[in-house]
């Protein structure tokens, strides 16, 4: 089992920055893929950014559109993985979730998480 547990969201002005958190639970959080969704009112569960376990030298992903503004990162000692957000836009505006799996496969869409967070929500005025 793996808990997992966002922190870091919040109301930013367009061009602004946050950074969240998600502090996981669990021996084997090293070996797990780590990646951070985002949900929109009307909208369905996106991929935002993904960084690969240890077994697969911890590699990073990103969607079309926070590719250059977003960072993704984790610190196996503190079991927590990043997410650096910056040139914030309202279009950014969403509830972002935290997810882990042993892997997350070559599409990294929601259906390959086995555990979620609870989320945290991101608000960009314009």
């Amino acid at each position: 089992q793996v808990q997992l547990v966002e922190s870091g969201g919040g109301l930013v002005q367009a061009g602004g920055s946050l950074r969240l958190s998600c502090a996981a639970s669990g021996r084997t959080f090293t070996r797990y893929d780590m990646g951070w969704f985002r949900q929109a009112p009307g909208k369905e569960r996106e991929f935002v950014a993904a960084v690969r376990g240890s077994w697969t030298g911890g590699s990073t992903s990103y969607a079309d559109s926070v590719k250059g503004r977003f960072t993704i990162s984790r610190d196996n000692a503190k079991n927590t993985v990043y997410l650096q957000m910056n040139s914030l836009k309202p279009e950014d505006t969403a509830v972002y979730y935290c997810a882990a799996a042993p892997t997350l496969g070559a599409t990294m869409t929601p259906a390959r998480a086995d555990y979620w967070g609870q989320g945290t929500q991101v608000t960009v005025s314009s």
